[in-house]
């Protein structure tokens, strides 16, 4: 039987900044007094037997090399890396490393205020452990939690989605 292994930063404070099922549901815009406050990497890379310093995670599942990003903040700007859909979402690629067997699921959810889900792609092809491409689908900029899981483990972080003008040239039709 595997343990379940969970890593969850909602805050460098503790619980405080994390809000509510309810407070997610009946905020319309961005809360004040609410930050945003960022996962750092914590060097551990799940199936690895050497530490990376930019990824996060327990030894079940981890996301890096890419996927944090510098300060916590994921840009979408002109020029720049991430796609824009056809209902205005942001979409960015983000590398996973399984160190359990399975196929791994990604959920999430914006903080501060009221979205839709994350939208995640999971291509299949890398077969049932190691590195893990992904496409992370958000719906808006702001601030998100995402959790990443392999059957009964799984890895929270938080991170910050900025838009900057008209985002990335590339436009992308999915559904």
């Amino acid at each position: 039987m595997r343990s379940k292994a969970t890593v969850v930063v909602l805050s460098c404070l503790g619980w405080v900044a994390a809000p509510t099922r309810a407070d997610q549901v009946s905020a319309s815009s961005p809360r004040t007094g609410v930050e945003c406050a960022v996962t750092i990497p914590n060097g551990i890379a799940a199936g690895e037997d050497h530490p990376d310093p930019r990824s996060y995670g327990n030894v079940h599942v981890s996301v890096g090399p890419f996927g944090m990003w510098p300060d916590g903040t994921v840009v979408f700007k002109p020029g720049g890396a991430g796609f824009i859909t056809r209902d205005g979402a942001l979409g960015m690629k983000f590398g996973w490393r399984r160190g359990a067997s399975g196929q791994l699921t990604i959920e999430g959810h914006r903080v501060d205020a009221a979205a839709p889900p994350l939208r995640s792609e999971v291509p299949t092809g890398y077969g049932d452990r190691g590195f893990q491409a992904t496409y992370l689908i958000f719906p808006t900029p702001g601030c998100w939690e995402v959790t990443g899981g392999v059957g009964d483990a799984t890895v929270t972080f938080i991170t910050r989605v900025v838009k900057i003008g008209d985002g990335p040239a590339w436009r992308r039709n999915v559904p």
